[in-house]
């Protein structure tokens, strides 16, 4: 098995730097979209373009370089990606690229590139990138659809609204512990549910609310997640969001290990009565007293275990008491 050298991960500013792209075809318009988008300043350079990226370049989104590739197009430019389906042609803009001591990259070709552009999860200004160094670009490929389903795209509202607020959080907490101690509330509390819901203006007031007010956090949560035919399969993706960051998942008998496993591995498990759960006010008692010990409780209970009406009486006696409540659908089985 050939030793494969390790790649230095890093994030590139573009914004206004010179980029040549050689190749006019579907590729190279796929190379050019991300780079317009992280803003830098685009030579393509191609005898031909694809019907978008003509377009572009009438537009002046972009610089058309006419023709044959030349060694000379690679004067004053800062990064280079070769995009044609021709090797030899490849070949000669990674050599004009060393030979100025510029990084290149070449479209599906480890072996010819000084860098490589990974497999990307865009949740602006957050991003994650996966590589493979270019051995394995399908299994990178398979992460980052993995890790499309799991990060939301509430995630870039919570990250612009951490660094919108970062000095003020800096101010209200001065110590290092008491401010670590506030984004983990932020990042693992109530926010990012309200978030989830839509609820940029109640998550927002929430932050300012605390920084004004330190002793009204930790929020509690209670998250009823609605466990469908009880098939892991079904469970939705919120679902399983919401059983991932539970400190203790409450369910009922009907509720099988398959499902519960799917819960954090050291998240307490409380099986509930069916008595209980038709009893509101105790129901609500238990809830509350297990608010001593825990901060994030998600209620797996099945469908036919409580009325929707007793459902909504407990979410509003909750409310009412300070637990925010979030409720997760479940899917229904196919016939």
């Amino acid at each position: 098995m050939p030793r494969i050298t390790p790649l230095y991960p890093i994030f590139a500013d573009l914004a206004a730097r010179p980029v040549l792209v050689v190749g006019g075809g579907a590729v190279a318009e796929r190379k050019v979209r991300s780079l317009l988008n992280a803003g830098a300043e685009v030579h393509v350079g191609a005898p031909a373009l694809t019907e978008t990226l003509a377009r572009w370049a009438d537009e002046r989104r972009l610089k058309h370089i006419d023709g044959m590739f030349q060694a000379q197009w690679l004067d004053n430019m800062w990064l280079v990606i070769a995009a044609t389906n021709h090797r030899e042609v490849n070949a000669k803009v990674k050599q004009a690229a060393d030979d100025r001591g510029l990084l290149s990259n070449v479209v599906d070709d480890p072996a010819l590139s000084s860098f490589q552009v990974p497999s990307v999860v865009d949740r602006a200004p957050l991003t994650i990138a996966i590589s493979s160094a270019g051995v394995a670009p399908v299994l990178a490929r398979r992460l980052r659809e993995r890790m499309e389903a799991m990060f939301d795209h509430a995630l870039a509202d919570l990250a612009k609204l951490a660094g919108h607020y970062r000095a003020a959080i800096r101010h209200a907490y001065p110590n290092t512990g008491a401010r670590r101690r506030f984004y983990d509330w932020l990042f693992d509390g109530p926010i990012p549910i309200l978030l989830r819901q839509g609820k940029h203006l109640e998550a927002e007031q929430a932050l300012i609310s605390n920084l004004a007010n330190p002793d009204t956090w930790p929020a509690r949560v209670v998250t009823w997640i609605d466990p469908g035919p009880g098939d892991p399969g079904l469970l939705t993706l919120n679902g399983l969001r919401a059983l991932n960051e539970a400190d203790i998942v409450v369910h009922d008998s009907h509720i099988e290990e398959p499902l519960l496993s799917l819960a954090r591995r050291d998240a307490d498990r409380r099986l509930i009565s069916g008595e209980l759960l038709h009893h509101t006010e105790m129901l609500k008692e238990y809830l509350l007293k297990l608010f001593e010990d825990h901060q994030r409780v998600a209620l797996v209970i099945s469908n036919s275990a409580l009325l929707r009406a007793e459902q909504h009486e407990l979410i509003e006696q909750l409310s009412h008491r300070g637990v925010l409540t979030n409720i997760v659908r479940g899917v229904s089985a196919q016939p």
